[in-house]
């Protein structure tokens, strides 16, 4: 992957619509990896392909924010504090110390300590909420509306967080507190349909929205945030190389586009002015 300079890629779009990519990232700075493992090396828990996934984004008129570094670096959808988001249940914080399948990610006695915490959240984990935050809030300026949209992707089967499969498509929204009741409804709807090509789905299942649907969703002020958590089966390889398929993400892009569809018919009709 090329060294990037960015700490995260965004696009500015003409409608009130973010997707956010937090997870999407595949780039570890040297200073980092030189005390990493080699299993970290793979970046395995990444969000693969998300920008090819969504690749109609643009066109559409979405503003669209990428993270370029890796989950490794610091997660983007953990809080400042690193609460845990799921008290009791089996999670990774804000900078992981293993992989999703317990493999240690840093040298024996190489773990990032608190001022190396800190000094990531300022360099990488601010200026991604940051430009997050200030877009938002151009959109309802602008729009009278804003629609967060944070896109990520996993393995279909982790044992360590769940058992079995699953489901394709797991919309989260905070136990419907980051979005109006009748926007999930009319997202369930998309999902339901899209059950006649064979995905399964789960609203407010296992994955409820991490920490940027958590905090930015406020339909009080008519900001309505929605994670989405995909199965990485439903578009390339699980396996490394984590190859993307592009006859499977046909299979599923309509249903993307279809939910993307629902948020903008939404800003337009709720639009304060």
């Amino acid at each position: 992957m090329r060294l990037p300079v960015e700490k995260f890629l965004f696009h500015r779009g003409r409608l009130p619509l973010l997707v956010s990519m937090p997870h999407a990232g595949e780039y570890i700075p040297p200073d980092i990896c030189a005390n990493m493992s080699a299993a970290a090396l793979y970046i395995a828990d990444t969000d693969w392909h998300l920008p090819q996934l969504y690749n109609f984004l643009e066109q559409l008129g979405a503003s669209i924010l990428v993270a370029t570094h890796s989950r490794y670096v610091i997660d983007l959808n953990r809080p400042e504090d690193n609460v845990n988001l799921y008290p009791g249940q089996d999670t990774t914080g804000l900078c992981p110390l293993d992989t999703f399948h317990k493999e240690a990610l840093y040298q024996p006695g190489k773990n990032p300590d608190e001022a190396e915490i800190q000094r990531r959240v300022t360099q990488y984990w601010r200026p991604y909420h940051q430009q997050l935050a200030q877009e938002l809030q151009r959109m309802r300026a602008e729009h009278g509306v804003a629609m967060l949209w944070d896109a990520h992707s996993i393995a279909s089967e982790v044992p360590r967080f769940f058992e079995g499969r699953l489901p394709d498509l797991n919309l989260g929204t905070a136990s419907g507190s980051s979005c109006a009741p009748q926007l999930t409804q009319q997202l369930q709807a998309v999902a339901v349909q899209a059950a006649e090509a064979g995905y399964s789905h789960a609203v407010n299942g296992r994955f409820k929205g991490g920490h940027i649907t958590r905090h930015y969703g406020k339909p009080e002020q008519n900001i309505h945030a929605v994670q989405l958590e995909q199965a990485q089966i439903t578009y390339m390889e699980e396996q490394r190389p984590f190859a993307f398929d592009e006859q499977k993400a046909a299979g599923v892009r309509p249903t993307l586009q279809r939910f993307m569809d629902v948020m903008l018919a939404w800003a337009q009709t709720h639009a304060l002015r």
